[in-house]
């Protein structure tokens, strides 16, 4: 689990950094205005062929994890193999709990990294609050909400970095995708818990299902 953390961090850094380079957010920006020519301008040919492979590579190494990880989900249901619900370590003492999945899409509306706070995703949390406040310093976001609340319209247009507030939706989109959906699947992980649990310690060893009836003689 921790490669596939770093794997998917080096992926992410990577496309950032190439972005910026290439002016490749700027580009989409003025061709969205129709200004065609200057998004040509824009774009850095040296940089722009290097996020080419690497973008490509990521959707396909996305794809390719998930069809592992899935066959390993059933590997392991199939084998009821069992799982820690506790652990302790130098960063953390984490533990399984039943969450709200709308409280944690809702922390990530407010700021990226909270919902994965919310759940205990740690290293997750640290890496989309850090590359959350990158965003939103470097593309001036709050500054251009605090301009509109003043009323100040075309001032809080024009502090607006397009490069990098292109970054925003994107990331705000996983952070809270991300957080709910791990959160359903940790409920998931505490019920299943605690039926093995149930099951192990208190379900006598007579107990059978048959046919849709239930024997325990």
């Amino acid at each position: 689990m921790t490669l596939t953390y770093l794997r998917g961090y080096t992926l992410f850094i990577w496309e950032v950094v190439v972005n910026v380079q290439a002016n490749i957010n700027t580009a989409m920006v003025d061709s969205f205005r129709g200004k065609l020519e200057l998004a040509k301008t824009d774009l850095h040919p040296r940089w722009m062929l290097m996020y080419i492979p690497v973008f490509i590579f990521g959707i396909w190494d996305s794809y390719r994890t998930c069809v592992d990880m899935n066959n390993v989900y059933l590997l392991v249901e199939r084998e009821d193999a069992p799982f820690n619900s506790y652990t302790v370590g130098a960063a953390e003492i984490n533990y399984l709990d039943k969450r709200s999945p709308v409280m944690s899409a809702i922390w990530s509306l407010f700021m990226p990294g909270l919902g994965q706070l919310h759940i205990h995703r740690i290293l997750l949390a640290f890496f989309s609050l850090v590359w959350g406040i990158v965003f939103l310093y470097q593309s001036r976001l709050l500054e251009a909400v605090q301009l509109l609340f003043l009323g100040d319209v075309k001032m809080s247009t024009q502090v607006l970095n397009p490069e990098w507030l292109l970054f925003m939706p994107s990331v705000w989109g996983f952070v809270v995708y991300d957080a709910y959906i791990n959160t359903v699947e940790n409920n998931k992980l505490f019920e299943y818990e605690q039926r093995a649990f149930l099951k192990k310690n208190y379900q006598s060893r007579n107990f059978r299902i048959r046919k849709g009836k239930v024997v325990n003689p």
